[in-house]
């Protein structure tokens, strides 16, 4: 298998720790050019730091953005408007019971975890297609977008839906060189 993405740059949000830092970091090591999102600058240079101590050649970029916002989608998309890879693995969780569920609740989880992913997959995917070269798409979603959790039903909803978004979006690549794919991981 040919793991060398040089001269390839990658997008992965929500890439300062956890699942998306381990990306990061993984996509780096294989040479290709990656952006490193968080909300918070100093969080990402943290990252870019750890990152630049497993592999001293990588090229990396900060993109501290609140991907959780059309705001802060529209102004990672104005700083770095093309990538051949994008990671959508930014997500929030948090444990409660069903009947304590707030409408902002409900509202901040799609926001987040949802309408990021759609966001950015709908700029960067249309792009890699009508470069028509090459191009990967992936949503971390987890293994609670199938087993919902009964003390995070909102999560488990917000997982599911996006891989419903993966399976629409994937529709759009047949017969190219993009895909378009969702992982699930249980917790980690």
């Amino acid at each position: 298998m040919d793991l060398d993405l040089t001269g390839k740059r990658a997008l992965v949000t929500g890439s300062t720790r956890g699942i998306g830092f381990a990306t990061a970091a993984g996509l780096a090591g294989m040479g290709a050019e990656v952006i490193v999102n968080g909300r918070d600058r100093a969080a990402v240079d943290e990252a870019i730091a750890k990152i630049k101590q497993a592999s001293p050649k990588a090229k990396l970029h900060a993109a501290a953005f609140d991907l959780g916002t059309a705001d802060g989608c529209a102004a990672l998309i104005a700083s770095f408007s093309d990538a051949d890879i994008l990671v959508n693995s930014l997500g929030i969780y948090e444990p409660k019971a069903f009947f304590d569920i707030e409408d902002a609740d409900w509202s901040r989880m799609f926001e987040v975890n949802v309408m990021s992913g759609v966001r950015l997959t709908r700029h960067y995917l249309k792009r890699m297609l009508e470069k028509g070269e090459w191009g990967r798409v992936v949503f971390v979603s987890s293994e609670s977008g199938i087993y919902v959790p009964k003390e995070m039903v909102h999560y488990g909803f917000s997982k599911g839906a996006q891989l419903v978004i993966a399976r629409g979006a994937a529709e759009q690549t047949k017969g190219t060189n993009v895909t378009v794919n969702s992982v699930l991981p249980g917790p980690t």
